[in-house]
């Protein structure tokens, strides 16, 4: 196991020595902040980006269900609204930066443990879910910079049109079909587990605030966690249909499948406190940006 991660240790090792020979020699260097510290603004502008795209979906959603627009959309659709409005283009631009500083926390928490998880299965299983937050992340950031060069609006239908064709992709492989409904089934599995972490997890455990600020930021975080769980599971149940029917026109995307839920009888008094929820979301990822308890690793070694 060490030797395969020698040569990550390897090139650890000529960074900080190359660092230390800058700060020798330029002055100005010596005045950058430790690497620790550095990760620690990263992780914290990381968390504040993922509030501002939660809060936004939550808001044009809670929008579209008291009909002052027209549909709900997901990640991609908020951030195509951003670029449409005033310096958009800056918004972007800041917006995707502390995406990337949010997925290099999570691969700092998934890869090099820097929660202390262990490796335990729950942690194993915990880790798993922050690398792929970090795939959906960076995959969300790789968008937010193309909005950059396109710098064209998005509609909902375009980001359905798009998961169409990934899960067509999917379908032409082999076992194709078990493949998307094992796909739509990770999704649900996502969604349970956020439920069941706003339902049971101690949220202030991870702050460094005082109780009485935690007790008051604990129902935020839970009705955050919970609504963002049961957000999930549309989709889910879209991706997991497109497989066992082997048909990718019945997948769809966030935004279309929290649409959906709306058309139904009585959709808007769900999609309401659903948008509300997402907003709580987004407002304890704020929170997080303050207080959470960051500790980076010191030796970025594999754990």
């Amino acid at each position: 196991m060490a030797d395969v991660f020698a040569p990550i240790q390897d090139v650890r090792a000529r960074l900080a020595a190359l660092g230390e020979a800058g700060r020798g020699r330029f002055a100005i260097l010596r005045r950058v902040p430790p690497l620790q510290v550095l990760l620690e603004w990263a992780a914290r502008i990381g968390y504040g980006a993922r509030g501002f795209v939660y809060v936004s979906i939550g808001v044009i959603c809670l929008m579209a269900a008291l009909d002052m627009t027209g549909d709900a959309v997901g990640s991609s659709g908020a951030v195509a609204m951003i670029a449409d409005q005033p310096f958009g283009r800056v918004w972007l631009i800041l917006l995707g930066l502390g995406l990337w500083a949010f997925v290099s926390w999570r691969v700092l928490q998934s890869v090099f443990d820097a929660d202390r998880e262990g490796t335990s299965k729950k942690a194993l299983v915990l880790r798993a879910g922050q690398a792929a937050s970090a795939v959906f992340y960076g995959l969300l950031a790789s968008t937010v910079f193309e909005f950059l060069d396109e710098y064209e609006r998005s509609t909902g239908a375009d980001d359905v049109a798009e998961n169409q064709q990934k899960a067509a992709e999917v379908l032409a492989l082999p076992y194709g079909d078990w493949l998307l409904i094992g796909v739509g089934l990770v999704i649900l599995g996502v969604g349970v587990g956020n439920v069941i972490k706003g339902w049971k997890a101690d949220f202030g455990e991870a702050l460094a605030c005082s109780p009485d600020l935690c007790r008051k930021v604990s129902p935020i975080a839970r009705a955050g966690y919970i609504a963002r769980g049961l957000a999930y599971l549309p989709l889910g149940v879209f991706v997991s249909l497109g497989g066992w029917r082997a048909s990718a026109e019945e997948v769809t995307g966030f935004g279309a499948a929290l649409d959906a839920l709306e058309r139904q009888p009585g959709g808007s008094w769900v999609l309401g406190p659903t948008a509300l929820g997402l907003i709580a979301f987004g407002l304890f990822a704020f929170v997080e940006a303050r207080f959470r308890r960051i500790r980076p690793p010191r030796d970025l070694t594999p754990g």
